[in-house]
């Protein structure tokens, strides 16, 4: 049957238009549960012909509501609840309300093992309804999940094989409870549900933690509206921006905005002023008056022992008592503010362990009661959670989401998800530092694999890409590539070779990873979704199937591949007498290390062609890296460290600082003029949606600290620009300390903001600038296997050199191109984070068991320590100037000196110390921390008397035999 609606709308440009939506009602879609005799199934029930039955239902389907995906996806997504009916109201009206919850939900419906049934009811002529007179759209909603609910019960009563299997209506809606029991239709809310289910006792753990209750004591303030928020930030009066807190100090975060006509970073202080916002939440923050600006230093606080409390009054006081203390009236004032709305939550699982001591009694043990979770990213408050598997869950890592986190509460609630494995398994603590940071590390889905060449490692390049698909033919080039040791994903490599002319011909090749993954496909939409490879100090997690990152698509030596090619022709100084791009066929002759590389260039001996052209590319190389610094390009710096891991058990056994050699630098240079050629390229046929990097610079008052460090020891730091900056940093020399002018790199790097990706049509073109490497245009294009932002590229390239290419939306569409760019960028930052958290955790699987002594710089000085870097192994810690963090402490804090004094005793940024380096779990064992103590200066109280216990090897031990290997990172 076929009904029509006929409405009138406005345009955006003004114009009135009708608009005819077709409507089409059928009576063929089918029930699909295996008991009915009367519908046609195209393909298998997916329903149960013996659905599951409880204590107090007998066999039954479920209808759930929308709320109860909206508030307990997690329940429904456990495996024990099966042969669910989705009615295509409740799909519809999730997507409109959350598009991660719908997300979700569709994953659901396709894993063909839970049974969950997607029944368009809106399509089917007895189930669909029309809107009645005055009735709201969720009212609608509602009738017409009890209608379909209603027409499933006599369906399958009317035409049932003799199986009895009840309708059950899932909703926590009293109201909707009422009228559906009216109508004979038995519900049930979701917890009498859950209850019901004898044999899953942890599902009771993941009920959503209830409302607070109403006239309990408010203790935080309410967020402004969201048109208040609206007209504050466009008025200037409040600022928008990411919500982050300090990894020193658990009571401090920052934003950045515009202060007094200036971009700065403005600091929150203390639960208070959060007022109930999360890590990485998008906030509204206004700024607080100058009065009450943060002055002198910061204090190092990793954990708030009071949070481990349930609020009360007294404990909340306490806080702000500490917050207070923060803030000395003294030393120049720094903006501060406090958090009047949240226009973004960024809420996700947390994974963490429940605190021991506010679990009950064994006694007790299966009683549910309220318990503390802590997460193991300290920069996120407690959670209150209801369990009755308290006893049980102890000692090991959870999965706990948060529900709300109402005025009238001090900490946030929420319920259990799942548990993941015990303590200080490395297996375990690798799968939460990869939940912790949403990095996607499942398997490839059958689906994505079945889009690889059917001819698997078999496949061969073949006439037809060159003939076919307008390629260059360069396998007769001395095509070479230069990466780590044990790289097994080659995207880039070079050659060199004279022409005619005197000039020379220089070439990029960049696997063509396009050529396997084409837009739309499974595999592409797997990748854009990834976003990027995320390198672990023990393994890799692949952005694509390692058939196309390790084979296909690598530039292995001695193997025909396809490319896509950046060619130059430059002259003897370097300069570009013109740049050319087209797909190619290359068949690399060498894979180089950076250490084989650059032996070639310092062995005079080695005169062969390649060879030869490696020395070239380094003479250019030299020559690009001199312009870019003379045009302001930043040498920044950060402490990275290699691991030997132990074959078998894959324990790290050594640790050491990377070393960077020429070579480095050479592929570096022409991996960011190949990004920049392409960059020009694509914003040229592509002004409004070509995919670009940029870099902004930094607030003038994250150098503040530094600025004031350098001045003591004489050295003026400029920040009007890059290039100002640039020659500060190349003047910041002391010939007595051949690691200061790194160290001030390092502490630079800190003040920086993060590149970011965007859509060159979602800014204006001053903004296009990256700061860092003085470029005014940028893009990525260099690295398909491993970053998604480089397919997009490629195929904006390709769309570029190809005149008649007939390329889709996803080229030209600027808002998908931007949410696109949202995506990756929050990829880009997960992996980054991911990678540091494996290098913390190896850095602490090294030390376990160890107490060395080691010499460190001092980078920051705080009221009640000093942050210190240890070179030799790159980490860094508080030590703090205390026998316990909070306590009596014989150093004072000198404002005017920014140091902290203990008689003759000074500290201050850049000093040596040595320090003594332990790894320690916390009073529960639960959290292994890196620990450093004050061994010199030598302060009574506080410096502890070194008894290191290095690791030593049998002097018998044969060298051959310590199996070891070292992974890129």
């Amino acid at each position: 049957m076929l009904r029509s609606k006929a409405f009138v709308k406005r345009t955006r440009k003004g114009n009135v238009v009708k608009v005819v939506k077709e409507h089409y009602l059928r009576d063929d879609i089918p029930c699909s549960s295996p008991i009915c005799k009367h519908c046609t199934h195209n393909s298998a029930p997916v329903l149960s012909a013996e659905p599951r039955s409880t204590s107090t239902l007998k066999p039954h389907y479920l209808i759930p509501d929308t709320n109860v995906f909206i508030s307990q996806l997690d329940i429904m997504e456990h495996p024990a609840i099966k042969d669910v009916i989705v009615l295509q109201t409740v799909r519809e009206e999730i997507r409109h309300l959350s598009l991660p919850v719908y997300n979700r939900l569709n994953a659901i419906l396709a894993d063909k093992t839970k049974r969950f049934y997607m029944f368009a009811n809106e399509h089917q002529r007895d189930t669909f309804i029309e809107k009645l007179k005055d009735e709201t759209p969720n009212d609608r909603n509602d009738r017409a999940i009890r209608v379909s609910s209603k027409w499933y019960k006599d369906h399958l009563k009317t035409n049932g094989s003799g199986e009895d299997i009840e309708i059950v209506l899932l909703t926590d809606d009293r109201g909707n409870r009422e009228k559906a029991n009216a109508t004979g239709i038995k519900s049930s809310d979701v917890a009498s549900y859950v209850e019901s289910i004898k044999d899953v006792p942890e599902l009771l753990d993941m009920l959503s933690a209830p409302k607070a209750a109403a006239g309990d004591k408010i203790v935080y303030e309410e967020h402004l509206s969201p048109a208040q928020i609206q007209n504050g930030i466009k008025k200037g009066n409040l600022i928008q921006a990411p919500f982050n807190i300090s990894m020193h100090n658990v009571l401090e975060a920052t934003v950045v905005g515009e202060v007094e006509g200036e971009v700065k970073t403005v600091y929150i202080l203390g639960r208070k002023n959060f007022n109930r916002c999360i890590q990485g939440d998008i906030v509204a923050v206004e700024l607080l008056p100058k009065s009450e600006w943060k002055r002198g230093a910061s204090v190092a606080m990793e954990d708030d022992e009071d949070e481990e409390k349930m609020f009360g009054e007294e404990e909340m006081d306490e806080i702000n008592k500490k917050n207070a203390a923060m803030s000395e009236q003294d030393g120049e004032a720094e903006p501060t503010g406090k958090v009047v709305g949240i226009i973004r939550k960024k809420w996700r699982p947390y994974c963490g362990f429940i605190v021991k001591n506010t679990a009950p009694s064994q006694k007790d043990a299966q009683t549910a009661t309220n318990v503390i979770f802590r997460a193991i990213d300290r920069r996120i408050p407690p959670i209150r959670i209801r369990t009755a598997q308290a006893s049980t869950l102890l000692g090991n890592r959870i999965v706990v989401a948060i529900d709300s986190w109402p005025v009238t509460s001090g900490i946030p609630m929420g319920h259990f998800v799942k548990t993941l494995g015990s303590s200080g398994d490395r297996e375990t603590e690798t799968e939460v530092l990869l939940l912790e940071h949403d990095v996607p590390y499942q398997e490839f889905s059958k689906r994505v694999l079945e889009d690889l060449p059917v001819e698997g490692e078999r496949w061969v390049v073949l006439d037809k890409h060159l003939n076919n698909e307008n390629r260059q033919d360069f396998r007769d080039l001395n095509v070479c590539s230069i990466d780590p040791p044990g790289c097994t994903d080659i995207d880039d490599a070079l050659h060199v070779r004279t022409l005619s002319n005197g000039n020379y011909e220089i070439g990029v090749h960049i696997a063509d990873v396009t050529y396997f993954v084409k837009y739309g496909m499974p595999m592409d939409t797997e990748a854009a979704a990834r976003g990027t490879s995320v390198y672990l100090v023990d393994k890799r997690i692949d952005m694509l199937p390692s058939l196309l990152g390790t084979n296909l698509c690598s530039l292995r030596s001695n193997v025909e591949r396809l490319a896509f090619s950046c060619i130059w022709e430059m002259n003897d100084d370097a300069e570009i007498v013109n740049v050319k791009f087209t797909k190619s066929v290359i068949k690399s002759k060498f894979s180089f290390t950076y250490e084989e590389a650059q032996t070639r260039i310092d062995d005079e001996r080695m005169q062969d062609d390649v060879t030869k052209g490696i020395r070239v590319l380094n003479k250019f190389a030299k020559i690009l890296r001199q312009k870019r610094m003379e045009a302001g390009a930043l040498t920044l710096s950060s402490p990275e460290v290699r691991f030997n891991l132990e074959n078998d058990s894959q324990d790290p056994v050594d640790v050491e600082m990377k070393e960077l050699k020429e070579t480095n630098a050479l592929v570096e240079e022409f991996m960011l003029l190949a990004n920049i050629s392409v960059a020009k390229m694509i914003y040229s046929k592509f002004p409004s949606s070509a995919m670009l990097r940029k870099h902004a610079a930094p607030p003038t008052n994250n150098f503040d600290q530094l600025r004031k460090t350098l001045a003591e020891k004489g050295f003026t730091l400029e920040t009007e620009n890059s290039k100002a900056l640039a020659d500060s940093l190349d003047r910041a020399v002391l010939p007595d300390d051949p690691y200061f002018n790194k160290l001030v790199r390092i502490m630079t790097t800190r003040c920086m903001m993060q590149a970011q990706y965007f859509c060159s049509g979602t800014e204006p073109e001053s903004d296009f600038m990256h700061y860092g490497l003085a470029s005014p245009i940028y893009t990525h294009f260099t690295s398909p296997i491993r970053r998604y932002a480089d397919v997009v590229v490629h195929r904006l390239l390709q769309a570029c050199i190809e005149a008649d290419l007939s390329y889709g939306e996803e080229l030209t569409d600027m808002t998908k191109m931007k949410e696109l760019c949202d995506n990756l960028n929050f990829r880009n930052r997960m992996a980054q984070q991911a990678s540091r958290s494996s290098v913390e955790l190896f850095t602490s699987l090294y030390f376990k068991n160890k107490i060395e002594v080691e010499e460190g710089r001092i980078l920051r000085v705080l009221k009640n320590g000093i942050i210190v870097l240890v070179p030799k192994y790159g980490i860094e810690s508080i030590v703090y100037t205390s026998e316990k963090a909070g306590g009596p402490s014989p150093f004072t804090y000198d404002d005017d000196d920014k140091s902290l004094v203990a008689g003759d005793i000074k500290l201050k940024t850049f000093d040596s110390v040595k320090v003594e380096i332990t790894v320690e779990g916390d009073e529960h064992g639960m959290r292994q921390k890196m620990n450093m103590s004050l061994v010199e200066p030598f302060v009574e109280g506080i410096s502890v008397v070194p008894t290191v216990k290095k690791r030593v090897i049998e002097e018998d031990e044969p060298k051959s035999d310590k199996k070891a290997k070292k992974t890129k990172k």
